[in-house]
């Protein structure tokens, strides 16, 4: 069993930035592929990006591409969704989610076995 935290969600203004964390409870979650997903209210759980156990393998839905980075601190069992350049659109709960071992990226979320409680993101226009 892995347990996902999330943390970092707020109310920003558009334009500015946040940083969500994904701390895991498993001190083997380096080699777990993580994703992150957003669900606004009203609509369908949306992927956001992905990456495999390795940290490679990246997926950004084009929504966020070049504006949302995925990072992972083995160390500390956590992994970091940096946003910058944040939109009204992007206003969401979003929920991180691993698949593993050693398990390639995806952006399919039946896919995933362990989920977080979400934390939620608020952009002002």
């Amino acid at each position: 069993q892995v347990q996902l935290v999330e943390s970092g969600g707020g109310l920003v203004q558009a334009g500015n930035s946040l940083r969500l964390s994904c701390a895991a409870s498993r001190h083997t979650f380096s080699t777990y592929a993580v994703g992150w997903f957003r669900q606004a209210p009203g609509k369908y759980r949306e992927f956001v990006a992905a990456f495999n156990w390795s940290g490679g393998s990246t997926l950004y839905a084009d929504s966020v591409k070049g504006r949302f980075t995925l990072s992972r601190d083995n160390a500390k069992n956590t992994v970091y969704l940096q946003m910058n350049s944040l939109k009204p659109e992007d206003t969401a709960v979003y929920y991180c989610a691993a698949r593993g071992p050693y398990y390639s990226s995806s952006s399919y979320y039946k896919e995933y076995d362990y989920w977080g409680q979400g934390t939620q993101v608020t952009v002002s226009s």
